[in-house]
């Protein structure tokens, strides 16, 4: 989801089951996914809300996954060749089949159905929010990492194109549009130098 007003973030989700051979019983399964938020400009209240809904979700669950599935997302998404997170992460897993399948479909479901309650109101909150060409310019700039990221690291996309996927299919969660500026330098003091160190030093949201 990727909002047109720049003081909304995009957010990305993807829940997903592999079985190889129709049966659980010899590992040859595992469940993945998360949902993640992206963020042009830092308000806290807003990235609070969204890790709080899904620390709530993973608590339910089981108390170390929160911690644990944060940090993992922090870990996946982050752009290596830039030196910072494609936003401010929320929660990641991958190759879980270390208990009762059913189990971690529970899990897999109450993640899903937490999408609305986290993000919705964060776009109900800024999409109608007034901001300038400079704001718009922004943003698109940092849908280029978001582009980036996708087409270098995303292990979905990348195992899909080198596979021969759809590619309409594959590369339909890139953003509509998108842009790059040669050697960019953000402003010192400037709300975008405030997001872009947190790109660059991911911290805890929530206790």
């Amino acid at each position: 989801m990727h909002p047109r007003n720049p003081f909304a973030p995009t957010m990305h989700f993807n829940y997903r089951f592999f079985d190889f051979d129709n049966s659980t019983e010899n590992g040859l399964w595992w469940f993945g996914g998360g949902t993640d938020l992206t963020p042009s400009y830092l308000n806290l209240d807003d990235i609070r809300h969204f890790h709080g809904t899904y620390k709530e979700v993973c608590d339910k669950h089981n108390p170390e996954f929160y911690p644990k599935f944060k940090a993992w997302a922090d870990r996946y998404f982050k752009i290596k060749h830039r030196g910072e997170t494609r936003g401010v992460g929320g929660i990641f897993f991958d190759d879980m089949n270390d208990r009762d399948p059913e189990e971690i479909f529970r899990f897999s479901k109450d993640c899903l159905d937490s999408v609305v309650k986290a993000y919705v109101p964060i776009v109900d909150k800024h999409k109608d929010d007034e901001f300038t060409q400079k704001q718009k310019d922004w943003q698109q700039m940092r849908r280029g990492r978001y582009v980036e990221f996708n087409l270098v690291y995303d292990r979905g996309t990348t195992f899909g194109l080198r596979t021969g996927g759809r590619v309409e299919s594959i590369l339909m969660s890139l953003p509509e549009t998108s842009r790059w500026e040669y050697d960019h330098k953000v402003e010192s003091g400037s709300p975008e130098e405030e997001i872009l160190n947190v790109f660059k030093n991911p911290r805890n949201w929530v206790n």
